[in-house]
This record gives C-alpha cells, sequence and structure tokens, in this order.
C-alpha cells in the first residue's frame, strides 16, 4: 500500500501497487484482525450456529451472537435481540419496505436514495399500489427537514433516507428528519450502508424506527453481511424456513431475532465482522469521525486548487462523508476512471454507483461522476497523490 515513495504523480505502477480510494463499494484493507480471525474460525470452529448443542456448534452460536451484541451497542439498538444479521444492506432494506409497507400505503424518500431502496419502491407502486412520494433536495445534495415536513401533508407510512450518500457524501440529520417523521404519524427508515462504522449513530436516541447497515465498508468485516436494527414496529418477515428454533412448529416463530434469519447465518462472515467492530471500538469511534473529517478536508482543500475540477456535494467536512464526486473538464468520468487506474494506479469508480436519483439531483446523468471514497486506513500520502494525479489530468 506504501510502495510510492520516490514517485511522480505520473510514474507507471505495478498491478500490486495500488492506491485504493473505492472504499464506498468495499472498504480495503481491512484490520489484520478480520482475515485472522475469520481464518480462525474456519480452521478451529467450523460449526453451525444456532444448530446443535455440540461443543463448536456453541462457540460458533458465541461468536455470532458477539457481532450482533457489538453491533447493537454501536448502533444503539434498544436491544441486542433487535439486531437482525443478515447478508447486506440491501437486503435489510427489503426486508424495511417490504415487510411494512400495505396496500395503498404512502411512503416519502430523498432524491438521494440508491437504488437499493428505490427498486424495491418501484415494485411495491406496482404490487401494492403503494405512493411513492420523492423530496427533492438541494443542488448540493443536502435534505432539508423543512422540505420533508411539507411532503408529509398527506397520511404516510414511512420515510426512507440514506444517512450519507453515497454520490455526494452529504450526511443527513437524522434526529431533525426524524421529529419531524413522528410528528406527522410516519416511520423512519434509515439506510446507513456508508455511515455505519464512520459516523456515531445511536438509532434509539434518534428516534430512528428502522436502521439498515452493511457490514464490508466503514465497518470493516467482509462482504457478504449486514443487517437491520429495528427500534420501532417489528415488520413482516420477507423469508420463512429454519431457524433453529421452534423446530416442532411448521410456522414462522415470533421471537427476535430468530423471525428474521432463516438458513443457517454465515458464521464465518460474522466472525470478521465482529472483529471489524472490535477495531472500531479500540479506536474510537469518535477518533474515527475526526479524523475521517481532517482526511476529508485535505482532500477537498486539494482538489479545490485544481480549475478545472469540479467537486459535487456539500465541500464541507462537518456536513460530508469521506466520499467525493467530481469531473475534470474536457475529459469524460470513465476516461479519467481507466487513467487514474493504468496511470496513476490509483483505483475509484466511475458512472452513476447504482444512485441514478442522486445524480439526477446533482446534475450529472447520464454520465455520472467520478468518485473517491477514504477510509480510516486511507494514508494521507495517497491523498496527496491523487490531488497530484488529478492536477496532471486537469491540465491542458
Amino acid at each position: 500500500m506504501n510502495g510510492f515513495a520516490g514517485r511522480s504523480a505520473g510514474d507507471q505502477t505495478t498491478s500490486d501497487e495500488v492506491i485504493y480510494l473505492d472504499n464506498a463499494a468495499t472498504s480495503w484493507p481491512k484490520p489484520p484482525a478480520v482475515g485472522e480471525t475469520m481464518c480462525h474460525y474456519l480452521e478451529t470452529v467450523g460449526g453451525s450456529p444456532g444448530r446443535g448443542g455440540h461443543r463448536r456448534a456453541v462457540e460458533a452460536g458465541r461468536i455470532v451472537f458477539d457481532a450482533r451484541e457489538g453491533m447493537a451497542e454501536l448502533l444503539g439498538a434498544p436491544d441486542v435481540e433487535r439486531v437482525i444479521l443478515l447478508k447486506n444492506a440491501t437486503e435489510a432494506l427489503n426486508l424495511a419496505l417490504l415487510g411494512t409497507l400495505r396496500r395503498g400505503d404512502r411512503v416519502v424518500v430523498s432524491s438521494l436514495e440508491h437504488n437499493s431502496v428505490m427498486r424495491p419502491l418501484r415494485h411495491l407502486e406496482g404490487e401494492r399500489d403503494v405512493e411513492v412520494h420523492v423530496v427533492r433536495c438541494d443542488p448540493q445534495g443536502s435534505l432539508d427537514p423543512a422540505r420533508l415536513a411539507a411532503a408529509l401533508t398527506e397520511p404516510t407510512r414511512l420515510v426512507a433516507v440514506a444517512h450519507g450518500s453515497n454520490v455526494t457524501g452529504a450526511l443527513a440529520p437524522l434526529g431533525e428528519l426524524a421529529d419531524v417523521a413522528h410528528d406527522a404519524g410516519a416511520m423512519l427508515l434509515v439506510d446507513a450502508a456508508q455511515t455505519a462504522g464512520a459516523h456515531p449513530i445511536d438509532a434509539a436516541a434518534l428516534g430512528v424506527d428502522l436502521l439498515a447497515f452493511t457490514g464490508h465498508k466503514s465497518l470493516f468485516g467482509p462482504q457478504g453481511t449486514g443487517g437491520l436494527v429495528i427500534a420501532g414496529e417489528v415488520p413482516e418477515p420477507i423469508i420463512h424456513g429454519g431457524t433453529g428454533s421452534n423446530s416442532e412448529a411448521e410456522m414462522q416463530p415470533e421471537l427476535l431475532p430468530d423471525r428474521f434469519e432463516s438458513g443457517t447465518l454465515n458464521g464465518v462472515g460474522f466472525a470478521g465482522l465482529g472483529a471489524g467492530v472490535g477495531y472500531i471500538v479500540a479506536e474510537g469511534l469518535e477518533h474515527i469521525a475526526s479524523r475521517g473529517r481532517a482526511r476529508l478536508a485535505r482532500l477537498l482543500d486539494g482538489l479545490a486548487a485544481i480549475p478545472r475540477v469540479r467537486v459535487f456535494g456539500p465541500a464541507d467536512p462537518e456536513r460530508q462523508l469521506g466520499v467525493v464526486s467530481l469531473e475534470v473538464e474536457g475529459r469524460s468520468p470513465a476516461e479519467v476512471g481507466m487513467l487514474l487506474d493504468e496511470r496513476y494506479g490509483i483505483l475509484t469508480r466511475v458512472g452513476l454507483h447504482c444512485s441514478p436519483a442522486a445524480h439526477r439531483t446533482i446534475g450529472t446523468v447520464p454520465v455520472g461522476t467520478v468518485r473517491l471514497s477514504l477510509s480510516d486506513l486511507t494514508p494521507d500520502d495517497h491523498i496527496d497523490r491523487a490531488v497530484a494525479a488529478l492536477r496532471e489530468l486537469a491540465t491542458p
């Protein structure tokens, strides 16, 4: 990761020498304990969590419980049993939406939402006549609580918002939005895929009813892990099957979290997630967030000094995650991304980022943007090298 000492920004790099700035897609590298813990699970535990009373099954269950407990503390779940472990935030959002919205219900969303929210909602429009109302965010990608309040004059079942945009990095004021939703008699569903592990969240204290998270981004766990925190009304399950409990009955159990965890859990994955949460707890989430603001400020200051680079979003470390979308005048995002990779060894993501609604909001449809996204393990010199590379690419 640090093999660039002495190189100029434009020097060719070998395939194993990379500057990884695609952490909004999945974080890399992970803390060493994540891989070590997963290897330990595979080599010495190996049992199926919640499926049996022998020592290895019990140990597997304990490891999964520890991960669940860590997530409950980190995200402010009202009770550890209300942390539902799933395979990713998309599954969690589907559970929240399909398990909560009934025929004819009305749901209000921001214009920044990921397709993990919009596609289930468009499905529900057709299948259940659910009314979907989109509240327009400002061109910087921020949601004004007053605009949300104006959209809630009609009876509304649910409000769904991204805590942190995967396109602009804009942070939503969850406490204010929860108050507005509850005053109108609506529940608040939060997509925390980008913020869990990077920004402090207390779901119960903020008044969030449902909070979806993924494990493989700022929580530093592996892919295939995520979940839903149920702080308010419990949705209906959308998958039925074996849970390891109430095996004598052919109906889905009522108790949590079993009601939503049909099928064998990803024990090795949640072992890794637990290790990722352990890193966050040891470092301190407030310290991680503070370092993140400093790292983002370094990137934004560097980009602001390049005349032909335009940055979208708040461009404010106090109102934004370490996610920056930009364009280089005279070059397409696809060309910039390719040159950053091939010429400089800098890995980013270009295009619409599975969030066409957000790109419509900031005016970057159909080509999208170049997205640079940071993590707590991104070195400062990687930020500086990315800025230097973009300066070269922006020079006529």
